[in-house]
């Protein structure tokens, strides 16, 4: 690999850009049917919206739209996001992205060198959980710590360095997991999505950006999903995963924030009861550690 990349990534994510490029992502996917403006049959010389379409379903001028999606969000009103939210039919995941991306909160200090630290009666509550996988996550997919049957489902986390540690790079960067996931492509958009939301709360954030940069210059999979500009929350739903040993498992999961300290994730897995599935995980918990997956 050589030097200019990697040099690259280190730099913070450019917050004017990704405002641009949020707008005009949004209002691509947009036709004129989809929000009740007649298309008169003409040509368009690129799909979606035009601006002055998009500005009078906003209410707003085409003058001022067109500063805005130009990266131009100073003074922007709640009001005005709100309309133009509504205007690009914007999930409440992607209105907030656009409000973080437009009027980014003041931050007093800057984004922790460091990994967080999880407390010890946290550590000690995952490790109680001991017939279901459960692990905590912090900002950029890290993985922070986890308990026995994450790793009898998941593979030896504790066996690499912690910046290895990232769903981000694992997804991406590790064949074993590609096999993992059933619906790999599904996992790395989740993956991607909460990136984006990540970029838009934390623009600042230099560690962020250089693992974006890394996995750009490494996987032609991430630079794809990157360029669509799709987030999305996802606090549950459901995963289908490939053991080595005991095959195919349907997991259900929950994600619960972590009083106290906004950037960490408690995720739980579950399996129907009396499933083949909930059969599987309580092979995996008997098993103990003759279950670790060589990943």
């Amino acid at each position: 690999m050589d030097e200019q990349p990697e040099a690259a990534v280190s730099r913070p994510l450019d917050r004017r850009a990704e405002l641009s490029e949020f707008l005009r992502s949004r209002r691509a996917r947009l036709k004129p049917e989809d929000v009740g403006l007649p298309d008169f049959g003409r040509r368009r010389r690129v799909p979606g919206l035009r601006r002055e379409e998009l500005a009078q379903l906003a209410g707003v001028s085409v003058a001022y739209y067109t500063r805005l999606e130009q990266g131009n969000g100073r003074n922007v009103s709640a009001e005005v996001l709100d309309s133009i939210a509504r205007a690009l039919r914007l999930t409440d995941a992607e209105h907030a992205h656009l409000t973080h991306l437009a009027k980014p909160a003041p931050h007093k200090k800057r984004p922790p060198a460091r990994r967080p630290q999880v407390r010890t009666a946290l550590q000690h509550l995952l490790a109680s959980m001991d017939a279901v996988p459960a692990y905590i996550t912090g900002r950029r997919t890290e993985i922070l710590a986890w308990n026995r049957m994450a790793t009898a489902l998941f593979g030896d986390w504790g066996g690499l360095a912690p910046e290895d540690r990232t769903w981000a790079r694992l997804v991406f960067l590790c064949p074993e997991y590609r096999e993992l996931f059933v619906d790999w492509e599904q996992k790395a958009i989740d993956i991607v999505c909460g990136l984006r939301m990540d970029a838009g709360r934390f623009p600042d954030d230099a560690r962020l950006a250089a693992l974006v940069g890394e996995l750009s210059v490494k996987s032609e999979e991430f630079r794809r999903l990157w360029a669509t500009h799709d987030v999305k929350e996802q606090f549950y739903g459901v995963k289908r995963l490939r053991h080595p040993l005991v095959g195919e498992l349907a997991l259900g999961f929950e994600g619960l924030r972590v009083t106290g300290d906004a950037d960490l994730n408690l995720i739980v897995y579950h399996a129907e009861p009396d499933s083949a599935s909930a059969e599987s995980l309580r092979l995996l918990a008997s098993w103990g550690a003759a279950a670790v997956p060589t990943l």
